[in-house]
């Protein structure tokens, strides 16, 4: 296997610190999981350090085989635990944690794909502290689905696209671009909910495929977006094409603005919940 060394510009802080081991112990004290850790998201160090992390609910098991992701993935996902819902709430008091995102693996196997959980997670956080503004990072909810979500009162709805029309063979089959762009179409009904989705570069788009997508992005009601470069999580995941230069996620930023998105993110080790607060602000 050929190993394309990376650029100079894809540069992480490694996760160290006396907030990084807070936070990696209030974790396992309570028994929750964070895409943080699971997809080894590069941006571990920073965020942890500052006291922020992405809270994954439902377990640490995904019912979906995306090629890109490193989430372990199964038939079934783990036993669901109802305390949970509680165990977040208290996590995100401890943490003092004013903006909180919350996202789950795909959960295929149950009824309701997990929403009524989610929505329990939502609703507990907001009864404890109700200051505390919800970002969701949601599955491909559909109708009968996405609504208990949306009445559990968060402000942002996120769901990604990962990619461009033409690439949607990375995802698991059960995922889709129309899927995901109904998903979207679905939340922006609320407009009390900034929508959300995020777009990952380098994996053999051309630009105006991305551009393509953003426009596709806007006809739904999609207010923001994240455009990141995919990183190679492990040697089981589909190699990276290209390494976008930081010139170009810039000029996406400038295309993106000059479409009506109201929150952008464009750069090499942005996630879709990266710098999240701010771009919320920026969206709102």
């Amino acid at each position: 296997m050929t190993i394309t060394p990376k650029p100079a510009w894809i540069k992480a802080r490694l996760p160290s610190g006396p907030a990084y081991e807070r936070m990696s112990g209030l974790l396992e004290r309570r028994g929750l999981h964070t895409v943080c850790d699971s997809a080894h998201c590069p941006n571990r160090g920073e965020c942890w350090t500052a006291g922020t992390a992405t809270f994954m609910i439902l377990g640490g098991t995904c019912t979906r085989g995306c090629r890109f992701c490193a989430v372990p993935a199964s038939r079934r996902g783990d036993e669901v635990r109802p305390e949970e819902a509680s165990e977040l709430a208290e996590a995100i008091v401890e943490l003092d944690l004013s903006y909180a995102v919350i996202t789950s693996v795909d959960r295929d196997d149950l009824e309701d794909r997990g929403a009524a959980h989610f929505a329990r997670c939502v609703r507990a956080i907001k009864n404890l502290r109700p200051d505390t503004k919800v970002e969701v990072l949601a599955p491909d909810y559909r109708e009968g689905e996405i609504e208990l979500v949306l009445n559990s009162g968060p402000e942002v709805f996120a769901h990604n696209i990962e990619t461009v029309e033409r690439l949607q063979a990375i995802r698991d089959p059960r995922a889709g671009y129309a899927k995901s762009l109904h998903t979207l179409e679905l939340a922006a009904v609320r407009p009390s909910v900034v929508v959300k989705s995020s777009i990952l570069l380098g994996l053999g788009e051309s630009e105006p495929e991305v551009l393509a997508a953003m426009d596709d992005l806007r006809s739904v009601g999609c207010a923001s977006l994240v455009m990141g470069q995919y990183l190679r999580p492990s040697s089981r995941e589909i190699e990276v094409v290209e390494f976008v230069h930081p010139d170009r996620f810039a000029r996406y930023a400038e295309e993106a603005l000059a479409r009506g998105f109201t929150g952008v993110v464009s750069s090499p080790l942005a996630r879709t919940s990266y710098h999240a607060n701010q771009t919320f602000g920026a969206a709102h």
